[in-house]
């Protein structure tokens, strides 16, 4: 992994490079949390779960396009039927599943937990690489044990967030239930509209909040699931754009025929309100092309790792939005849980950053004559890593 303050000569406007890959992840993070209290806010004024995504995946795929096209002809091996069938594969799972799921999950819950959850993903993809046998657990390292004691955790965080939401210790006024609790009267009208301004920015009160969970779980396993079965099309396939662009347009076919089956009211495909527009350009413009954009160059410049440790950053800032804008209540047993994740991340990521140490250490041991063979494979492994924001490029570290 490359240290992010390891070349200070690459610099714009006479930054440092460290600084500005720091700035960027922290603007990346409040960018993912903006999507998860934008979402929150679409799902809430009643655009539909269905349609959400369709147009998400729209302005995603013109995004990813001109760039996949442009950037990757001379990378980009012919295409065939075994590789449409991967793509449309890579698609049900990593799109529609991923998507489809936390969507459902958001709704039932809140972006907080969302996000919380979100942190099990590395420890989720390390136990299932161990499970289809692409990594080996070496208990007699302390990197083997780390890992799986970080998995641990994150499964008993998600655990208890799922079956012990507990008291609320928090909860806060939003500034719009404020101003008409001391502006209000006894009138009916005004009672009516408190009710519908409030339907807005509530947070799943009446709503499953276990079965949200379950929804959310199901979308950190879909992305498991998809980062572990990229790895290998990608070997075969290494255009990483255009495997993108080919799972986004798979996904939209797929979301187009589920909405056409299942959403049969024309209302639902038409935009209401600025704030539903705003939260489909939102969801596709900010979070899969701006986001995709600068975590491909924070993962190029500091490794995978570097970029992972920020996502309990996100967390935080969630909280504090979805608190501002959504006023949402914080329960017992999702911080609790959120806790357990964040500790079971960093025990995860220190266990990869370990091994990566220990992998470094034995290669001029094992092969010091071909030193510009390895440095040809280095280089082939961090454009490698840019496939796969959360684990390392080759399966050994997963």
């Amino acid at each position: 992994m490359a240290e992010p303050g390891g070349s200070d000569k690459r610099s714009w406007c006479s930054v440092p490079e460290k600084f500005q890959l720091h700035g960027a992840m922290l603007a990346l993070q409040f960018g993912y949390a903006g999507f998860h209290v934008v979402s929150r806010f679409a799902l809430n004024m009643g655009i539909s779960k269905l349609v959400f995504p369709v147009y998400r995946n729209i302005i995603a795929l013109l995004l990813l396009l001109p760039f996949a096209y442009f950037l990757e002809k001379k990378d980009r091996p012919p295409i065939n039927l075994n590789f449409l069938v991967q793509f449309f594969c890579l698609a049900l799972i990593g799109i529609t599943a991923n998507q489809g799921f936390y969507l459902l999950g958001l709704d039932n819950t809140s972006p907080t937990f969302a996000s919380a959850i979100q942190n099990s993903v590395p420890a989720i993809t390390f136990l299932m690489a161990v499970i289809l046998r692409i990594e080996q657990v070496r208990l007699n390292r302390k990197d083997g044990i780390a890992k799986v004691a970080g998995t641990i955790f994150c499964v008993a965080g998600a655990s208890v967030i799922t079956l012990y939401k507990g008291p609320a210790i928090y909860s806060p006024t939003p500034p719009l239930q404020t101003m008409m609790m001391s502006s209000a009267s006894s009138s009916v009208s005004m009672s009516s509209f408190t009710t519908s301004a409030m339907s807005v920015l509530g947070d799943a009160k009446g709503k499953s909040w276990t079965l949200g969970c379950l929804y959310l779980i199901g979308h950190c396993l879909s992305w498991s699931a998809w980062l572990v079965l990229q790895s290998p099309v990608l070997k075969k396939y290494p255009a990483r754009l255009s495997v993108t662009s080919y799972t986004c347009f798979f996904g939209l076919i797929q979301f187009i025929i589920i909405a056409a089956v299942f959403e049969r009211d024309a209302q639902a495909w038409i935009f209401h309100s600025g704030g539903e527009a705003f939260s489909i350009l939102y969801a596709g413009v900010v979070a899969s092309g701006i986001a995709f954009a600068v975590q491909i160059w924070c993962i190029d410049r500091g490794g995978p790792v570097f970029v992972a440790v920020y996502q309990p950053v996100q967390t935080l800032v969630v909280a504090i939005m979805a608190s501002v804008a959504l006023g949402e209540e914080f329960y017992l047993g999702g911080i609790i849980g959120a806790v357990l994740i964040i500790v079971g991340l960093y025990a995860v990521l220190w266990g990869k950053s370990e091994e990566r140490k220990f992998a470094q250490a034995r290669v001029p041991i094992q092969s010091t004559p071909s030193d510009s063979v390895h440095s040809n494979n280095r280089k082939s492994q961090t454009k490698t890593s840019l496939t796969q924001p959360l684990i390392p490029p080759s399966t050994e570290n997963v």
